[in-house]
């Protein structure tokens, strides 16, 4: 029989050498399938930006190859873009009840439910979609619903562990299939594609469960009101939440948008099980004895925006923290957010409450796998090939080093980047070229509209500010008629700058001279003339560059 000389491409288009916008294509012939579509959250340096999305003009420019997209859990960094990509590509999304529970939600706050197939597969289902078949294999994480994905194509079977830990104890549901990994195992992996995020730490990642412990000990001693900041999609901590509050007799409040969303759509989907008369509005909390409330709140991250940084600045209007207060910040700060985390804390201590934040106690566990886990995952899927995925370059490089530790031949292993292309089939794997790839900014409603060069316009208005100089000049003769008026921004009070402003028109005046003698005729021309002239005395009296803006008028 005649070998398929065909090859699958694998083609990450996010989630490589950063933490967010997970998204990854799998391509054969002349069909394709998409993984994931997360987003990922602006650095410091993006000025003004509020989402940061996968750049998809490689699917936008083939889509009617596009076949579908299966997500694997309904996390931001993995369901985030689709709101914003399915506006291109709209073709079915596969997913679990509560992941596609959660875009629901998402689709819904953007007007496209309509417009948007949903298809919603159950553990050990498979989809087929042309040349691939797609299986969904429990998973276990800091969500439920979660899934692996073995997919399978006639080039061989590609396992995408996607963001996972063994967990023998979950909060909901059975612990994770490896009894179905080792099946494809034996079967025969062509390549594997693994969650790298705590590669770096040994052992094993504790249960969920042994933060539920933590909780019923935290509110047993607790004498006052408690406050637990989590992430919003992180259903069983909020549900060990709820338990313990079953326990002490305390009724529950939900603070911050995300969460209600969260929490009502994990309600009516059966994920949270809250007895009734436990839950009550934010607006009633003040109706029960302080010792009887626990409020579930955003803001693990100290993002400036969510619910707990504005109850920590006085800014919230329905929560106030009063002195005994008891704030439990269940979540470990994501590399970049330890400032904002440690802000928020310091802010909370001065208003007299107590914080809990996980240097003090088991009240976090991360959902990701460590080393062990990993190597149990690898012993059994016994891949031919392997690409870490999940993590900046340390953790892949990491993952790949603890892949060779297993007998996995260095060649076999692709330390991958975004846009690149993996061609493998049975007889052989290479890289072999790339795709357009990178981030699209988001920025209120514009979309991609706001790229590097306005950035560095940010960048430099917000570190040297700016200067507006209006002149008013004889279109015929080119003769300063009005001015120079200067305005100026984020540079110096000009109240207290007077002699340097005096001195400031005077530069101009002069270069708009030189510049008529130098046979400057064009206005573009004279513009750049005064503000090289300008920028050049500003730097020499201040050491400072501010953006410069020269306005002429003709009259």
């Amino acid at each position: 029989m005649a070998k398929n000389k065909k090859k699958l491409k694998v083609i990450p288009l996010g989630g490589l050498l950063e933490i967010g916008k997970n998204i990854t294509v799998f391509e054969y012939g002349d069909e394709m399938i998409v993984v994931d579509c997360g987003l990922a959250f602006p650095e410091d340096e993006m000025l003004g930006i509020d989402l940061v999305i996968p750049d998809v003009s490689y699917l936008v420019k083939n889509k009617e190859k596009v076949k579908g997209i299966f997500l694997t859990h309904g996390h931001e960094d993995h369901i985030g873009a689709l709101p914003y990509v399915l506006k291109d590509i709209n073709v079915p999304v596969y997913g679990t009840r509560l992941t596609l529970g959660l875009l629901q939600y998402k689709l819904e706050e953007h007007g496209m439910v309509a417009d948007v197939v949903l298809n919603t597969v159950n553990h050990s289902e498979t989809v087929e979609l042309g040349a691939f078949k797609i299986e969904f294999i429990r998973s276990t994480h800091s969500i439920a619903d979660a899934v692996a994905l073995a997919i399978h194509t006639p080039a061989g079977i590609v396992v995408h562990t996607s963001d996972f830990k063994i967990d023998y104890t979950p909060i909901e549901g059975e612990p994770m299939d490896l009894a179905r990994l080792a099946e494809l195992g034996k079967k025969g992996v062509l390549l594997l594609m693994a969650d790298s995020t705590n590669v770096e730490r040994p052992g094993y990642t504790m249960s969920e469960r042994t933060v539920g412990e933590t909780f019923e000990e935290i509110f047993m001693n607790a004498t006052s009101r408690i406050l637990v900041a989590t992430f919003a999609s992180n259903v069983h901590r909020v549900q060990q939440v709820i338990n313990a509050a079953v326990k002490f007799g305390r009724k529950v409040a939900i603070c911050g948008r995300s969460m209600v969303n969260v929490v009502n759509v994990a309600i009516n989907l059966g994920y949270l099980n809250v007895p009734e008369g436990v839950m009550i509005d934010i607006d009633q909390i003040d109706r029960y004895p302080r010792e009887r409330i626990v409020i579930v709140t955003t803001g693990s991250q100290g993002e400036p925006m969510s619910a707990l940084s504005r109850i920590a600045a006085s800014e919230h209007k329905k929560v106030d923290i009063f002195p005994g207060d008891l704030v439990i910040i269940s979540a470990t700060p994501i590399p970049g957010n330890e400032k904002f985390v440690s802000r928020v804390i310091n802010e909370l201590f001065k208003k007299g409450a107590e914080v809990i934040y996980e240097a003090l106690a088991d009240i976090h566990v991360s959902g990701h796998a460590c080393q062990e886990e990993l190597k149990l995952v690898h012993s059994l899927v016994k891949p031919k090939y392997f690409m870490p995925v999940h993590g900046e370059f340390r953790h892949l490089k990491q993952h790949a080093n603890l892949a060779q530790s297993l007998g996995m031949p260095s060649e076999n292993i692709f330390l991958m980047e975004i846009g690149r292309v993996l061609e493998l089939n049975a007889e052989g794997a290479k890289l072999n070229g790339s795709v357009n790839s990178g981030k699209v900014l988001v920025d209120g409603l514009g979309v991609g509209d706001v790229g590097s060069i306005v950035l560095r316009d940010r960048k430099h208005l917000s570190q040297d500010g700016l200067i507006v100089a209006v002149l008013t000049v004889d279109s015929d003769t080119g003769s300063l008629m009005a001015g120079p008026d200067i305005i100026s921004r984020g540079f110096v009070y000009m109240r207290e700058s007077e002699d340097l402003m005096e001195q400031v028109k005077e530069v101009i005046k002069t270069a708009l001279y030189k510049s008529a003698e130098k046979k400057k005729t064009d206005w573009a021309s004279k513009k750049n003339f005064i503000k090289d002239s300008l920028r050049d005395y500003l730097y020499e009296k201040t050491k400072r560059k501010p953006m410069i803006l020269p306005i002429i008028v003709e009259v």
